[in-house]
């Protein structure tokens, strides 16, 4: 099983923030464009986007987020809450030798690139996020509602808040159940079974996986080397770290109390998938954009495409991402 390998012109390198390291694959010169990835992701989620952009004449970082990869992974649960995910943004980016970025983010990523904006507009002067769009912190207990939102099962968020009890699950078998997850997000998978019920929920005393679904031939856009990569990326650094991020959504709550019903007061753009679970749930907060998003350059959504957004579709989210940060530069 391979690790994932550098595009061409790419470099790869770790970075000491605060004491923390930050593992970076970049390219290209210019105004520096900050990539974060999601769930269970890389920076080789970006792999399409960094060349790209580096082409077009941006400085292109992807960076492992802590609990990934090449980057720390702290012990503590708290450590990873999104405060302190934010402040390692803010440090890489003097750490890189510059004072402004654009932050582009995916999956767990989108809000973690939303919620520096917010925090740090002076640093991060244009933001976009791919799937989850911009919802700001509400009256509402997140776990609370996720309970709420799925009945009698458990949504995903809540199955994963015992530490242990999803890394067993996943460990067990690191490269099957990434693939089964990938491909059941993704546009490619078959409309979900309303009877038998969604990957978004579990059965209580279920398995997440035991709805998985497996190809007998892989989609276009995932090959078995990508598979591979990812697969070979946690079976080094398993999912504790990155399941940790989940298991702070109450925190991370009750941390950002005073920003609860705020506004993003920086260009921004959103790109999600008519066929991604965030995007859909989150109709009402996309419909909020003209308050929330005061200067959105632009929300498009993908016809047809599922939760991979810039690896279902790289062409046009290239293009996307490239028209954005023209407006902005």
């Amino acid at each position: 099983m391979s690790g994932p390998v550098l595009p061409a012109g790419c470099r790869s390198h770790v970075v000491d923030v605060a004491g923390t390291r930050l593992h970076c694959v970049e390219a290209g010169e210019g105004p520096l464009v900050l990539l974060v990835h999601g769930f269970p992701e890389s920076w080789y989620s970006w792999r399409h986007q960094i060349p790209a952009l580096a082409e077009a004449g941006y400085r292109a970082v992807a960076i492992d987020v802590r609990g990934y990869g090449r980057s720390s992974k702290p012990l503590a649960i708290d450590e990873y809450r999104m405060v302190r995910l934010v402040a390692d943004n803010v440090g890489l980016v003097a750490a890189l030798g510059e004072e402004t970025a654009t932050i582009v983010g995916h999956d767990w990523g989108a809000p973690i690139a939303w919620t520096s904006a917010m925090l740090r507009p002076d640093v991060f002067v244009a933001v976009a996020g791919l799937s989850v769009p911009f919802s700001p912190p509400s009256e509402h207990r997140p776990l609370e509602m996720m309970r709420a939102l799925a009945g009698d099962e458990e949504f995903y968020v809540e199955y994963f808040q015992e530490p242990g009890r999803a890394e067993a699950e996943i460990e067990a078998d690191v490269r099957d159940w990434l693939l089964g997850f990938m491909v059941t997000a993704s546009g490619d998978a078959p409309p979900p079974d309303p009877a038998a019920g969604t990957v978004a929920t579990v059965p209580r005393g279920a398995k997440m996986k035991d709805r998985f679904h497996r190809p007998d031939v892989l989609p276009a856009w995932l090959t078995d080397d990508d598979v591979d990569a990812y697969a070979s990326e946690f079976e080094h650094s398993g999912f504790r770290g990155p399941l940790n991020r989940y298991r702070n959504v109450d925190r991370d709550w009750e941390d950002l109390a005073a920003f609860r019903g705020a506004s993003i007061r920086v260009p921004a753009l959103f790109v999600g998938g008519d066929r991604d679970g965030p995007t859909v749930w989150g109709a009402a907060a996309i419909a909020a954009f003209g308050r929330t998003l005061p200067h959105l350059h632009r929300s498009t959504i993908l016809e047809g495409c599922g939760h991979w957004t810039q690896q279902e579709r790289p062409d046009q989210v290239n293009d996307a991402l490239i028209d954005f940060l023209r407006s902005v530069s």
